[in-house]
């Protein structure tokens, strides 16, 4: 490993999860995502919620492009320090992950059934307005 990365504890990790100082962890590796919090297209609630824990499981299950991971290297502050304490946290990771999945699913199903909704209001209001659609 290079002189200018280093090896980032579980400490450290948790010591940096707030808005204006955020480390994340993805396969190992940590990154300081800080300066991408307002440039994160599903929003700083999504990265803040998989503070201080393995966020690999989260970050895959998105799906992020090739220019998401493009980004990565440049973030990069080290490896990170194995620890068996961190194999905790993948159960909450994971419950976290089913969370988020669920608010993007229920937002994508709004997607479609308010337009839906809206034409077919548009249609009873023609029927009953002219008697024909």
């Amino acid at each position: 490993m290079s002189a200018d990365k280093k090896i980032v504890t579980l400490e450290e990790l948790r010591a940096h999860k707030t808005r204006d100082s955020f480390y994340i962890l993805i396969h190992g590796k940590v990154y300081d995502a800080t300066k991408f919090m307002d440039e994160h297209p599903g929003g700083d609630e999504v990265i803040l919620a998989e503070a201080g824990q393995d966020a690999t499981e989260a970050f895959e299950d998105v799906g992020h492009s090739d220019e998401a991971r493009a980004l990565l290297p440049g973030m990069l502050v080290g490896e990170f320090e194995q620890t068996s304490e961190i194999k905790l946290t993948s159960g909450a990771a994971a419950a976290q992950a089913n969370r988020v999945s669920g608010a993007v699913e229920q937002g994508s199903n709004l997607m479609y059934f308010v337009p839906l909704g809206l034409l077919g209001a548009y249609f009873a209001w023609r029927f009953y307005t002219t008697g024909s659609v």
